[in-house]
């Protein structure tokens, strides 16, 4: 059978998956040509190797990915923009069948490898950039909600500490796979960083 047109956007697609999945040590160009049906050599054509596909994948998915971020803290109270922002985190974890995880830990974890496999350091800096860009985020959220009265402490170190929070949460949901759990600590969370009262003081109706 002919392999088919290239697209690029179905094949950046296609990577992310396999590479979320399996990581990058685990995906090999052939794998996503014969996913994709198109020749590995035409991957190598436009791309140059498995490394730069992964950053071209991950970029794309950084991008869509700080879009809901955006989303979810855009509308209502402070506590229903974190609870959405947090909501966003474990679902993003526990997408797939099984769930795939989260794609930022999973690269992390393949960073120093040995020369010619795994990440190097423009993955670092793609990973940490995506991470400064939600802090950046919530910590905007925070200091709105701060301006109309919702929150009372320092915006930065909360965000700081809700961001630290969702990486714990990606290591708990590899190691425990328990949606519940990671929900229950997501509400703790935002108790600490906004007060048990301010929960109990939220109106019934739906604010936007």
């Amino acid at each position: 059978m002919r392999p088919r047109e290239f697209d690029n956007d179905d094949v950046l697609r296609i990577a992310l998956d396999r590479f979320w999945r399996n990581g990058v040590r685990g995906t090999s160009l052939s794998d996503i040509a014969r996913d994709a049906g198109v020749q590995r050599g035409s991957l190598y054509n436009a791309f140059g190797s498995k490394e730069a596909l992964f950053l071209r994948a991950y970029e794309r998915y950084a991008g869509d990915y700080v879009g809901a971020v955006q989303a979810a803290l855009g509308a209502g109270s402070l506590r229903k923009r974190l609870t959405a922002f947090f909501d966003l985190t474990i679902t993003n974890f526990r997408s797939g069948t099984p769930p795939r995880g989260c794609p930022t830990t999973r690269g992390l974890m393949e960073l120093g490898s040995a020369e010619g496999e795994g990440l190097d350091e423009d993955a670092r800096w793609a990973f940490a950039d995506l991470v400064t860009r939600i802090t950046g985020l919530v910590e905007d959220a925070l200091a709105a909600g701060a301006k109309r009265g919702e929150f009372s402490g320092a915006p930065e170190a909360a965000a700081l500490h809700i961001v630290t929070v969702t990486r714990g949460l990606a290591v708990l949901e590899r190691a425990f796979g328990d949606e519940a759990q990671l929900r229950k600590i997501a509400a703790h969370t935002i108790d600490l960083v906004l007060g048990k009262k301010s929960r109990q003081a939220e109106p019934r109706s739906h604010e936007r």
